[in-house]
């Protein structure tokens, strides 16, 4: 059986772990975001129309379409880290269940 002291340290590094794991997702996130923007900046500058910063529906249109277009292409490595992510919640709930559950004799 595993000690109270080292129940606590396993689950603080699990939990340290999870956080990571969510704050790579969110990385990921918003690097797609960001890489759409410009690329959508730059296909407003390559049509030369200038909207004084206005962003038109067809602008809004193309964000979206290459927001999906860049998650597709890094649907493996946000797959892989959700996949991740649930294991760590699963782990950290299994190991708050047993610390909750009376000991046996």
């Amino acid at each position: 059986m595993i000690q109270p002291m080292q129940q606590r340290t396993l689950q603080a590094r699990m939990e340290t772990a999870e956080g990571d794991t969510r704050r790579r997702l969110r990385i990921i996130e918003r690097q797609i975001v960001s890489r759409a923007e410009r690329m959508t900046v730059t296909d407003c500058v390559k049509r030369r129309q200038p909207r004084g910063g206005a962003s038109t529906r067809a602008d809004e249109r193309l964000f979206q379409q290459l927001v999906a277009e860049l998650t597709v292409a890094r649907r493996g490595e946000i797959d892989a880290l959700t996949r991740k992510l649930e294991r760590e919640e699963l782990a950290i709930a299994a190991l708050q269940s047993r610390q909750s559950s009376p000991a046996a004799p």
